[in-house]
């Protein structure tokens, strides 16, 4: 067998519970119908940058064709797993699951740079695991936004020799917006209790859309719903997986299993697209686990996007018109992943008033992809101005998504283009018309 650095070359290197098995690799027939699909294919027009190409080269490393280069790892990298090549494909290939799964093998055989182990092992094992230091760490950014030390950083040069941190300092949303503090609470229904729901908190998103959280808490109590935030909650794992550390994510996924099953509730809930394509895959993650493989597949059953839950109720109507235009943007873990499109465009059709203006591409990434905006940042810039275009395009005043990446992407790019329009959530918009009709 052949050997390329500390990767052993051929199918053992791909066996066991974190290699691309033999059966997903081959489901692949190159029929080609992924292309037009696939974000960086058509940006770049290179097959190395489509789905069929990818695969291609995770077989030739199965094989033991290829070795684990640097030029092959770089294509892989390119991919933003938004899963768009799973909802064309006419075979199944669980494309996602193969680059989850590929990446776990990368980062056992090929760590990365010092500097790279470093920044994954504080990012995926110090802080997302850890919500209160995450917590932290976004106090201090707060205080950095909101005193002068922001201007004097850009107007030093420092950032010019840290590139990396000048392109996350780049990308730092507003976080003036109030913490969602409410892990352990209870809130109760109004009216006639109908559901009993347990909701989500999470990491990022409490921390940066706090606001969306507390409308999500009013919007499903004014439906009817008891609505639990079970403490002890934690991250779902979901950018773990996506970086290959699948050991981490597993701990997340027990502690969430955990936690959430003995809520005693109808439906766990999440207001975050890629949160809840992770949990509903918990199943798959844990399969090989014989004490939770059982309770991963309920927990995974009951997980439900804010957006498909509050749907299939129905949701009640506001009787007050918002008169608004707004584009939807299809967040890419909501309608390829769980392949959920029609949920929101009901909730938004729900309110009176409100104009939904499609724009084109709507369920092409963003260019958010999680971490990818800082390790991609060239790609990530294209597709958020491709983005941008087909907003501006809409005469929106409004861009609605369903996921916290895509909400931060896309205020960044209406900040780069001087875009006077409002970036929200789904729920936010359903929130704000009870709310118009309250007051």
């Amino acid at each position: 067998m052949a050997v390329e650095g500390n990767w052993k070359v051929g199918v053992s290197a791909f066996q066991g519970p974190d290699g691309p098995q033999e059966a997903d690799l081959y489901s692949c027939v190159h029929c080609g119908f992924c292309l037009s699909a696939c974000p960086t294919y058509v940006e770049t027009g290179l097959e190395t940058e489509s789905p069929r190409g990818r695969i291609a080269l995770m077989k030739a490393v199965f094989e033991g064709r290829i070795g684990l280069e640097q030029g092959v790892i770089d294509h892989w990298d390119m991919c933003l797993q938004c899963r768009a090549c799973e909802a064309a494909c006419p075979s199944g290939v669980p494309y996602g699951r193969l680059m989850e799964q590929t990446q776990a093998q990368v980062k056992r055989h090929r760590p990365g740079s010092v500097v790279g182990r470093l920044v994954s092992w504080v990012a995926y094992k110090q802080l997302l695991p850890h919500v209160a230091r995450l917590r932290l760490l976004v106090r201090v950014l707060q205080l950095y936004q909101r005193t002068g030390m922001r201007r004097l950083v850009q107007a030093s040069r420092i950032l010019q020799l840290l590139p990396f941190a000048a392109k996350a300092e780049a990308s730092l949303p507003d976080l003036s917006n109030p913490f969602f503090n409410a892990v352990g609470q209870v809130y109760l229904a109004q009216g006639v209790r109908k559901h009993r729901v347990a909701l989500l908190s999470g990491c990022v998103m409490p921390l940066v859309h706090g606001p969306t959280m507390e409308a999500t808490v009013r919007v499903l109590t004014r439906n009817g719903c008891e609505v639990v935030v079970p403490a002890d909650q934690g991250c779902c794992g979901a950018l773990n997986t996506h970086g290959g550390e699948r050991d981490a994510a597993r701990d997340m996924a027990r502690r969430n299993i955990d936690v959430f099953l003995r809520a005693g509730v109808d439906a766990i809930v999440t207001s975050s697209a890629g949160c809840g394509a992770s949990m509903k895959e918990y199943h798959h993650l844990l399969r090989d686990d014989a004490a939770y493989k059982e309770k991963a597949e309920r927990f995974s059953g009951m997980v439900q996007d804010i957006t498909e839950f509050l749907a299939a109720l129905p949701v009640e109507s506001p009787k007050t018109p918002l008169n608004v235009q707004v584009t939807y943007q299809d967040s890419c873990h909501l309608a390829h992943a769980q392949r959920l499109t029609l949920p929101p465009r009901v909730l938004l059709g729900a309110i009176p008033g409100l104009e939904l203006v499609e724009m084109e591409h709507s369920d092409r990434c963003c260019g958010a992809g999680g971490a990818y905006q800082l390790t991609q940042r060239e790609m990530s810039d294209q597709l958020r101005t491709h983005k941008m275009e087909d907003a501006v395009a809409t005469g929106a005043q409004v861009i609605a998504t369903a996921n916290p990446g895509c909400m931060m992407q896309l205020e960044l790019g209406a900040r780069e283009v001087g875009l006077d329009v409002h970036v929200c959530h789904v729920v936010d918009l359903l929130d704000q018309a009870y709310q118009q009709e309250d007051a």
